[in-house]
Order: structure tokens, then sequence, then C-alpha cells
């Protein structure tokens, strides 16, 4: 049986989809926060290409920069459609919170998304929510794509750049991959694969439906990748 209610993730991507198909940034757009002429120019050397070549490359980085950013909500997104679990939208203390569960998180894409003292805050965010929520029995700092390829849940421990001083070790507050998440709260240990394979799938669907474009779902998977990045390696506690 399926993690995931397939209708309901597809609309969380139809938006996301319907809005990045077919972007493209005019060259009064790209200007608009002053082009780093001095990078383009060695950048231009490096890669033996002119620089309207670099023009048109950048056109298209800044096009993917602006699909990233519409994807570093999707899990959250994705998260709020499982049964028992609440998406509780952008700008508020934590992202997801489940009563049934126990729960709440705070998701992040990847390990590195979040800069130190923003960290030393969600912890204060986490630790604060579960001393007023008795529903909740545990916090969770998700990084979806892990470093070095390790699996974690273990206390989350942030350091203070400041004082130099981490927070203090809190059992019910936690650092997680995102693969030991989604077993986590769906209890099925490959869940996160089922999504892996599930997004392009859908997202070929709705092409289809909205722009009449057929793409090949065959072609958009790299299981190997995927093995690389959620590693066996453990490092609970």
């Amino acid at each position: 049986m399926s993690a995931f209610d397939r209708q309901r993730i597809k609309e969380v991507l139809r938006p996301i989809l319907v809005d990045s198909y077919g972007v493209e940034i005019s060259d009064s757009e790209l200007r608009r926060n002053t082009l780093d002429v001095f990078s383009a120019s060695l950048e231009s050397v490096l890669k033996n290409i002119s620089f309207d070549e670099w023009i048109e490359q950048e056109k298209k980085r800044q096009v993917q920069k602006t699909l990233q950013n519409k994807i570093g909500e999707l899990h959250q997104q994705i998260l709020g459609t499982l049964d028992g679990i609440e998406d509780l939208g952008v700008g508020g203390v934590v992202d997801i919170r489940s009563s049934s569960l126990g729960i709440i998180a705070e998701i992040k894409n990847k390990y590195n998304t979040t800069k130190g003292n923003h960290k030393i805050a969600v912890y204060d965010d986490l630790l604060k929510m579960l001393q007023q929520d008795s529903a909740i029995r545990q916090a969770y700092y998700v990084e979806i794509l892990p470093r070095n390829s390790r699996s974690y849940n273990k206390p989350f421990t942030p350091s203070d750049n400041r004082t130099r001083q981490r927070r203090p070790e809190n059992q019910a507050i936690r650092l997680i991959d995102g693969q030991s998440f989604y077993t986590l709260v769906t209890g099925n240990t490959n869940a996160l694969r089922e999504l892996y394979r599930l997004l392009p799938e859908l997202s070929v669907e709705i092409l289809r439906e909205e722009f009449s474009v057929i793409r090949d779902t065959g072609n958009f998977l790299n299981e190997a990748e995927f093995d690389f990045i959620y590693g066996c390696q453990s490092d609970s506690e």
C-alpha cells in the first residue's frame, strides 16, 4: 500500500510546475539585481564562451534557481498531505504539526540551507512550543538532503556563533535526515524512495494535462544517485 495519496500530491505539484514551465528570464530581469561582470568574464574564459553565451547560460541558471526556491517548500506541503499531519504554512513558528504523532517539525531541503545563527532561533522556537503544547512530545529539525550520505536521528544542538556555545542537549529536540523522518511519520521504510519515483510520474501527467506536452517518465530517475545520497551509515543516538 502506498504511503501517499497520489491525488493530493499531484495538486501540490500542479501550481509549481504550471508556474515554472516555459518561464523565460528577460535581459532586464537578469540585470535587475546587477550582473557580476567580473565573475562573468572569468567564467567565460574558463568555459571558453562569449559574454553573450554566458548571458544565455545565466538565464537558464536563474530559471533553475526560481524552481529550486519553489521546491524549498515542497516537502512541507507533501508532508501536510499525510493523514494526521498539518502543514502550518509559510511564516509560522514551525512548518508541520501532528497531535496524533505528538510531533512538530521544521523542514529544510538541504543540510546547509540554514546558517548557524538561524538554527539557534529554530531550536529556541522548538523548545518554546514543546513547553507550551502538551500534545507535543518530540520536535524535529529535518534535513531532507543529509550531510555526507548519512542517516541520523540525534539531539539537535546548534552552535551559537556569538557565544561559541551549543544549545543544551535535549532528547526531545532532534536533528533528523529526510529519509528517516519520512519513515517515522509514515511507518514505511521506503516512503522517500516511493516519493522520489512518484514525483516525475505525476509531473509528466500534469505537463500533459496542462500543456499537451509528452514526456517519458523513465528518463527522469537516477536510483543510484538516490542510494548515494541516502547511504546506510548511521549517526543515530
